[in-house]
């Protein structure tokens, strides 16, 4: 049985930043939203709300980078990117500061609709110059990710879990470094965030059906190791399914086609996501199943990258697991 963490961010980033006093933490309004409210109750010395003005705590940010701070961000991903792009480009991108910005809720793990998911953000994050991208896929990442944000030497875009995460691993983030999973010889997915606990629940069923599965897992985006990939690449017989939390343009399955592409692997490459749509509210599991992130969906990928069906049915699937979208502590589930 998988075990649950209650709110990992809280815990990691009070460890860190308590350790660290050059780190400061900065928040736009959504300090409960993003498990921050007891760090400033207990460490307001080291707490600055610039309120819900994203552009200016940007550049703020970016001063206090000069000044030799290392400000960690907090808002939600689709704030730290979409409103303040100016300023993160000019103020903090360029000059290279050692800026963290900490995104929670990425893609569709809020029922908020478009205004608050950050759908296309690893598609403009990766494409400015200077910047690192990371992501988080259980609570071990989710434990790791502050020092492993502030081991870098310039701006770094997490995207960030929250509440009631699933541990899947044992060891923490290491920058740079893709996990191996599985290492079959007949199709190679690869997962980043939350579409990695979709793959596990699909993997027994595709081995199931007589595939030798190899499954990687990304939570480092930018800067990617090209040659580790196509190593994975030429490993497998059959071709590549990617599936993500996240339009398919720009992501991780556009990163893969981009490799594939420029060192000329002809093999067959089936990209799994949001295609082409915003999405609307709702919980999680629906978001999931609707739009195509599920371990159905990935199934069904498999089965389009073999061009035969395999015979697997829900049923067959380890078990979802399920979390409400609403709770006590916080009704609108943002």
């Amino acid at each position: 049985m998988v075990e649950m963490v209650n709110r990992p961010y809280e815990r990691a980033f009070e460890k860190h930043a308590r350790a660290n006093p050059e780190v400061l933490c900065l928040s736009a309004d959504l300090t409960s939203s993003c498990e921050i409210d007891k760090f400033r109750d207990k460490y307001p010395e080291q707490f600055l709300s610039l309120g819900m003005a994203e552009q200016n705590m940007m550049s703020f940010a970016g001063g206090l980078g000069l000044a030799g701070f290392r400000p960690f961000l907090h808002s939600f991903g689709v704030f730290l990117y979409r409103r303040p792009y100016d300023q993160l480009m000019a103020s903090v991108a360029y000059p290279r500061r050692k800026v963290r910005l900490m995104g929670f809720l990425p893609g569709i793990t809020t029922p908020g609709g478009m205004t608050h998911q950050a759908i296309e953000d690893i598609a403009v994050m990766r494409s400015i110059p200077n910047m690192t991208v990371l992501e988080t896929g259980d609570a071990t990442e989710v434990e790791s990710i502050c020092e492993a944000a502030d081991s870098i030497d310039g701006p770094v875009y997490c995207r960030v879990l929250r509440g009631t995460v699933p541990r899947l691993f044992d060891t923490p983030i290491r920058v740079g470094r893709m996990r191996e999973l599985a290492l079959g010889q007949d199709v190679l997915i690869v997962t980043s965030g939350i579409t990695t606990e979709e793959a596990l629940r699909a993997r027994g069923a595709l081995e199931g059906a007589g595939l030798s599965i190899r499954h990687l897992h990304l939570n480092t985006i930018k800067p990617f190791d090209a040659k580790a990939m196509l190593d994975h690449i030429a490993s497998v017989r059959r071709g590549v399914v990617t599936l993500e939390n996240h339009v398919t343009e720009g992501g991780i399955g556009s990163l893969v086609a981009e490799i594939m592409a420029d060192h000329g692997v002809g093999k067959r490459l089936v990209r799994l996501g949001l295609r082409d749509t915003y999405a609307h509210g709702g919980s999680r599991p629906y978001l999931m199943k609707y739009y195509g992130l599920d371990a159905t969906a990935l199934v069904k990928g498999v089965e389009g990258l073999l061009g035969e069906e395999l015979g697997i049915t829900e049923d067959m699937l380890a078990a979802a697991r399920i979390e409400a979208v609403h709770s006590t502590e916080k009704a609108e589930a943002l």
